[in-house]
């Protein structure tokens, strides 16, 4: 087992992902701390790791308060011995466009999935420093994150300052031995499920049968189960020399996100004025215009659904 006798903590963890990614920690030989807002989804988790000869212990709590980070990390040296592994995946939507989102929204948002990594990834790294320990912090970003999509401006803006951060705490925790990642999985959830274009996907799912190969090889599209694997292997020491890497994974697809990186760079003697730009720009720039959202390929016939 990858993670014999390591710790890890999984934030929002009762359920879908979050719970496949404790699950599997479990199954590799670590002791996990479950997290939810909810006693009753907490305790089921708990009782579904324990089922299968794992250890685990709840704390239910919104992540977010610097006090839930403080008692996640606590529970977790105080129930079994020490903490080596943090994923963070505690997340909320409010999806409204830019003219309907209310700062309640906004703020929602931000305040659970960006305010809520930093505090655990804080609260984690400053046990890790002070105890040795080389750990591992796994923080769950999104395809939006990286691309934007219609009515999220909340959620993008959180998933992508998440990968900010990730790149921040690499190079702030390398001296230390702690690697920082972040993985932006692709998987069914409750909100895909309500999309046509996925209908032929959630069917299979439904009935207990494996997605069509579309889905899984040609989107990427899978179940929780199919990122796990990730999470498990950066959480291990065999992932020592991975840090400061955006992971994409779903269905059978792996995929290493770039860093952003200029695509044109252009030069004019005494700068760029408003006149200068409007001469040269259209021609430095056509056809490298960076594309934004996600664009899905057409549904092959027997996959489309009325």
């Amino acid at each position: 087992m990858l993670l014999e006798g390591k710790v890890a903590i999984v934030t929002g963890s009762g359920r879908g992902l979050g719970l496949a990614y404790a699950q599997e920690l479990a199954r590799q030989g670590a002791a996990v701390v479950i997290n939810d807002v909810d006693a009753a989804t907490a305790d089921a988790a708990v009782a579904t790791i324990e089922q299968s000869g794992g250890r685990a212990v709840s704390v239910v709590a919104p992540v977010g308060p610097t006090e839930t980070a403080q008692e996640l990390v606590r529970t977790a040296v105080e129930t079994f011995g020490g903490l080596d592994i943090l994923v963070t995946n505690a997340g909320v939507l409010r999806d409204k466009t830019l003219w309907n989102m209310s700062d309640d929204d906004f703020d929602t948002v931000i305040d659970v999935h960006l305010r809520g990594t930093f505090t655990c990834v804080r609260e984690a790294a400053v046990h890790m420093r002070t105890n040795g320990v080389a750990g591992r912090i796994i923080c769950i970003g999104s395809p939006t994150g990286q691309r934007g999509n219609f009515g999220q401006t909340n959620y993008a803006a959180a998933k992508a300052g998440i990968v900010g951060m990730v790149r921040t705490w690499a190079l702030e925790l390398k001296k230390a031995g702690i690697t920082a990642n972040a993985v932006i999985p692709v998987a069914a959830t409750a909100m895909t499920s309500t999309i046509p274009y996925f209908a032929a996907a959630v069917e299979a799912t439904e009935r207990g049968e494996a997605m069509p190969p579309f889905f899984r090889h040609d989107l990427g599209f899978g179940v929780s189960e199919d990122v796990s694997g990730v999470i498990a292997y950066l959480a291990s020491d065999a992932a020592a020399g991975i840090s400061g890497q955006a992971i994409g994974v779903g269905g059978d697809r792996l995929q290493l996100w770039s860093h952003p990186e200029p695509v044109v760079t252009a030069y004019h003697d005494g700068g760029w004025s408003a006149e200068a730009l409007q001469d040269e720009f259209p021609g430095l720039s056509e056809g490298r215009l960076q594309s934004v959202g996600e664009t899905f390929p057409p549904l092959p016939e027997d996959l489309k659904r009325s």
